[in-house]
């Protein structure tokens, strides 16, 4: 399957939902009015794009209708799309050009965080990159056991220690064996226990400080992973773990099981965060590179 078609796949339970809500309240209207806006902004909402989002969107709608002469409601959903894709294009773009380019993942039990850096560590080294994975989520011995699973399936070296061990001592042991081993991609493996932010905050701190000083040419992401089953919850969870780090980028997996792929729109409208990678299925080339254009097609498929 290609990389368009999986994505179309993998977008099918949310297209559907959103063009079944959104093409129900066209469908309802001879007229563009203000009735009908107000329908649709109600309509936006309920398919997990945020309220300050989805008033963005309608009163960007409601300008172009007026600016282009637009008194067809069928015509709205072209420009709907349109406004959508405009929301979600930029740099969404995971870089590892750079060598060796770390990559920090964080997020909460269940999201989907291990399987994840499975995936990214298998697509890396496809392109001829030398990966290293660091086990730096300690506070969980099944995560430490997870990730050498994945490890050995994507067929690259792994660092551990045993449960309860400093995190940021991991990370330099990870950071001085991918040194000696001249890794092009290093991806460490973190907890995200937001009870206690603090705790978060101060070990993040900890492990950056680390990578810092033995990043001396690199480059250095801080990927989010979110569930996109749970919704306005997933948004939650950036707006928090934006609190307590830098994130650069989002992983959101799970987005071929849920219709709630809306929320893709709110966290990179209101949260101002790129999502750079999306999951669409179980295997272990299914985390692909976000693209704005397909998802915005997969958005309003030609039937539902």
């Amino acid at each position: 399957m290609g990389l368009f078609s999986k994505i179309k796949n993998g977008l099918k339970k949310t297209g559907a939902g959103f063009m079944e809500k959104v093409g129900s309240v066209l469908s309802s209207f001879r007229k563009i009015d203000e009735e009908l806006f107000e329908e649709l902004e109600e309509t936006l909402i309920l398919c997990d794009i945020g309220a300050a989002t989805s008033v963005k969107i309608c009163d960007i709608l409601r300008e172009r209708v007026k600016e282009q002469k637009v008194d067809d409601p069928t015509l709205i959903r072209g420009m709907l799309k349109d406004i959508i894709f405009e929301m979600l294009n930029g740099d969404n773009s995971l870089d590892v050009g750079t060598s060796p380019t770390v990559i920090m993942v964080i997020g909460v039990n269940g999201v989907g965080k291990t399987t994840s850096i499975g995936k990214m560590a298998a697509n890396f080294k496809a392109q001829g990159k030398l990966v290293v994975l660091g086990a730096a989520d300690t506070f969980r011995a099944a995560a430490i056991d997870q990730l050498a699973i994945w490890a050995d399936r994507a067929g690259v070296p792994m660092v551990k220690s045993v449960e309860g061990t400093d995190p940021a001592s991991v990370v330099f042991d990870t950071m001085a064996s991918a040194t000696a081993k001249k890794a092009d991609v290093i991806i460490c493996d973190t907890a995200g226990r937001l009870h206690n932010k603090k705790n978060l905050m101060d070990e993040l701190a900890k492990m950056n400080r680390v990578i810092d000083k033995s990043l001396a040419n690199g480059k250095k992401e801080t990927l989010l992973v979110l569930d996109a089953a749970t919704g306005q919850n997933a948004v939650n969870q950036a707006r928090q773990f934006s609190e307590v780090t830098d994130i650069t980028g989002i992983i959101l997996t799970k987005l071929d099981g849920t219709a709630h792929g809306g929320v893709v729109i709110t966290i990179m409208d209101e949260l101002g965060i790129p999502v750079k990678l999306i999951g669409v299925g179980e295997q272990i080339d299914d985390l692909m590179p976000f693209d704005a254009r397909e998802f915005a097609d997969g958005l309003f498929p030609d039937e539902v």
